[in-house]
Formats: structure tokens, sequence, C-alpha cells
């Protein structure tokens, strides 16, 4: 070993785990734009030069093989138990929600509220989860998980919501909502549905307990009521979000 060489750093010995794994694959998984984005990188994986380095082998165009399996016709527990990195929060939300008798649309609002953070992308999480859901639930449940991305910022004191102070160490105190939330915001506070987006918020942030235990399965029949499952599979039908849940199931797919 070259005494004067650099240390490798933790994301390059990352990377260098990364490109061992894929070339004990039998086929070629590569990243998303996105994934490199995230890693401050603009770049994308080009199909001839990776094929040079992988002679013989062929572009995954299916599951990934190290992710849990997912059933030919996969409903929404499925991809809570084999997609989403974790449902702590989720649970204990809709917990709370359960506890305090609320209806099962404000309830299932809570357990769905940040699902697109759990399992494609934290920012604009709220737009996001609401068209995840939105062909498959009624209008005031995506309507509510997609404005309390704005009502999360501001408090409303009689609601019990005060602004939360985690928010102040996560993002310091001088951080202000872009215009563009503000506004969402404006639009929000007087519609029929402000109440069910803003129990989210309440439900929200008290629900990063380490050590609460709440079983999915105490919310499937609510679910089941709730939740319009597709014959097909959730992401092999033909609505105008399937292809969300499909990027979830296949998420190292080439194209």
């Amino acid at each position: 070993m070259n005494e004067h060489a650099r240390p490798m750093s933790v994301s390059e010995r990352a990377d260098e785990l990364e490109e061992h794994m894929m070339h004990e694959l039998e086929r070629i998984v590569t990243k998303s734009t996105l994934h490199y984005l995230n890693d401050g990188q603009q770049q994308m994986d080009m199909g001839p030069a990776i094929l040079a380095k992988n002679p013989g082998k062929h572009f995954l165009m299916g599951p990934d093989p190290r992710l849990p399996p997912m059933p030919a016709k996969p409903t929404l527990v499925d991809y809570f138990r084999n997609r989403f990195a974790s449902t702590s929060h989720l649970l204990q939300s809709a917990n709370h929600a359960l506890k305090a008798g609320h209806n099962e649309k404000v309830i299932l609002a809570c357990l769905l509220h940040d699902i697109a953070v759990v399992s494609f992308i934290r920012c604009d999480h709220g737009y996001w989860g609401a068209q995840m859901i939105e062909p498959y639930v009624d209008e005031e449940v995506a309507w509510s998980i997609r404005m309390h991305q704005a009502l999360r910022f501001f408090p409303d004191e009689a609601a019990g919501y005060p602004y939360p102070e985690a928010y102040v160490k996560l993002f310091g105190d001088d951080y202000k909502p872009e215009p563009y939330i503000v506004a969402e915001y404006e639009r929000a506070r007087n519609h029929k549905w402000y109440m069910t987006s803003r129990l989210i918020c309440v439900n929200d942030v008290y629900s990063f307990d380490p050590n609460a235990k709440v079983n999915l399965e105490d919310f499937v029949d609510i679910i089941g009521r709730n939740f319009r499952q597709p014959k097909e599979g959730l992401g092999l039908d033909d609505s105008p979000s399937a292809h969300m849940w499909r990027t979830m199931m296949w998420p190292s797919r080439f194209l």
C-alpha cells in the first residue's frame, strides 16, 4: 500500500462496497439521477459505460433481490411491511388520533401523512404523499395530507398546536417558510377541511417516542374501510399515481 495514499472517506468506502455488491448480483442495478442529486452530484449512470464494466450482464428490469419480495397483487399493508423505511411515527400518530376519538378519516390521514418521507422523498412530502393516495381515499384525506405540508409551520393555539420546539432545533429560530407555503396556509385556513389537516399536525408532534409500541394490525380494518385497494394490486392498476407505487416496488429498474 502507498503510505502516502489519501484515506478513503466514509462515502467512498460505501461506494466501493456498493460497487462490490453490484458485481455479485446477476443483474446490473443503477442509481437514479435524484439519488446522485441528493449526494450533491449532477450525474447519471450511462448504459454503454456500465455494460462495458459488466460484460455479459443485463440491467435490472424487475424486482431488486436485495429488497423484501412483494406479492403478485400488493396492498397498502404490503408496502407498509416491505417498502416503508420506518412506520413507528405513522402508527403513533394514528394511535393518538384513535385514542382521542377522532373519526376514521382523521385516523387514516394521520396514518398516511408522512408516507412520502418513509418511502419516497422528504422535500414537499405532503404534496407527494397526497398525490400517491389521491385515487384511493376520500378527497378530504388527500387534501388534509397535502395541506399539512404548510399548516405544520403555523401555530393554532386554539386547536392545541403551538409552533413545535423541535422545528427550532431542526431548522433554526430564523427559519421562515417559503412564499408558496405561506400562500398555501392562507388558502387552507378557512377551508371546510381545515381541522382535519390541523389534527394531523396535532397528532404529528407527539409521535416520536422511540419506546412506543403500536401494531399495524390495529389499523388494518380502518384501512380496509377507507382505502380503495385496486383489484390488480396497488401499483399495477391504471390510476394516475400507480406509477409512484411501482417505483417503490421496483426502485432499481433501469427504465
